[in-house]
């Protein structure tokens, strides 16, 4: 009965706002030092070092950037990180359809350099991935599915990613990252200490997410809006610090190949989007074309495909490594999606 009612619980939290803190996770303390001990040092390291694994090398998007590397909304985002995924085997380099292409190695630096990094960094990847198959299932049963119907759509090689990342104080007008959706699935944020999150609430106030020291934040991606049908919808938030900051995110994503299709929900849940405007009109992050054309940063369709939002996502915040990487996909020869890099 305990967990029936967290579940209900949950349904109800991301239906209505999409944002939360996690306590009782299971991860231990120590282990969140040690990993925050390992970012710091990480970004520590003289530039030349971690330019050894710029993002810029990597046809899979993974590396180091520098700040102002990544776009969203179409503005510079003012933070340094480091991307990661999960290392799938390699499709062909022409492999289609596109997005395929996304599976493959990350960029580690030399051992030497950061002794055990690389093994606190998977250690993380392991320890979230349990946290959020727990709240999946969770997820499943406030939904009234049965609780392993996510886990079983998340296909054969799922594709989670993580961003580390460091923000130094935020110039006045801009944002360490933009107002934007997170593409994935579910997001399972740490904070060091530092605020500077904010989410959007459904009055349209920018609210601050204050880091707290027993808690993970959780919110919502567009790939469980889509599949929800917009029942539940992703939160807009943005991060703007006065103090230099530290946090690391884990997205939780399937296999790429996964359709989007619609969850076998009863009817009641498509009647309460309906009664609900925000619900009802909920979008999703613009493509890179539609941005190019001028479109609002949050008011496109949905892709259908796990892998295509993916790919969205690496069109529109990072036009150059497409470019540099893709030069056969900018004239548009992959689609629509694809046009106008």
């Amino acid at each position: 009965m305990e967990r029936a009612a967290f579940a209900d619980d949950l349904r109800r939290i991301c239906h209505e706002v999409g944002f939360f803190h996690i306590a009782g996770h299971g991860v231990p303390d120590d282990f969140v030092d040690r990993y925050f001990d390992a970012l710091r040092s990480f970004f520590a390291l003289p530039e030349e070092q971690k330019a050894g694994i710029d993002k810029r090398r990597s046809r899979h998007f993974r590396g180091w950037e520098r700040v102002g590397a990544e776009l969203t909304n179409n503005r510079p985002d003012h933070r340094e990180q480091l991307d990661v995924s999960a290392e799938n085997p390699v499709y062909p380099p022409d492999v289609e359809p596109p997005y395929l292409r996304l599976d493959g190695p990350n960029q580690w630096l030399p051992e030497v350099l950061l002794p055990s990094f690389r093994a606190l960094v998977e250690e993380f990847f392991a320890r979230m991935g349990v946290l959020a198959d727990e709240l999946m299932g969770a997820l499943c049963a406030g939904l009234g599915l049965d609780e392993h119907h996510l886990h079983d759509v998340f296909g054969e090689r799922p594709l989670p990613f993580a961003k580390l990342i460091s923000y130094p104080p935020t110039p006045y007008g801009g944002a360490g990252v933009n107002a934007h959706h997170d593409a994935g699935f579910l997001t399972i944020l740490l904070q060091h200490g530092v605020a500077g999150l904010q989410a959007l609430n459904p009055l349209g106030e920018w609210i601050d997410v204050e880091p707290r020291s027993d808690a993970f934040v959780v919110n919502l991606g567009e790939m469980l809006q889509e599949m929800t049908g917009n029942y539940f919808v992703a939160t807009t938030h943005r991060v703007i610090t006065t103090q230099a900051r530290f946090s690391s995110g884990y997205f939780h994503g399937p296999d790429l190949r996964t359709r989007l299709d619609p969850l076998p929900l009863a009817p009641e849940f498509a009647a309460a989007v309906a009664a609900s405007e925000r619900h009802a009109a909920a979008g999703f992050m613009a493509k890179r074309h539609e941005l190019v054309a001028g479109r609002d940063g949050i008011a496109s369709s949905g892709a259908g495909v796990y892998g295509q939002q993916l790919w969205n996502y690496y069109l529109r915040s990072y036009p150059d490594n497409v470019a540099a990487h893709y030069p056969d996909l900018v004239n548009g020869s992959a689609g629509d999606e694809t046009k106008e890099i």
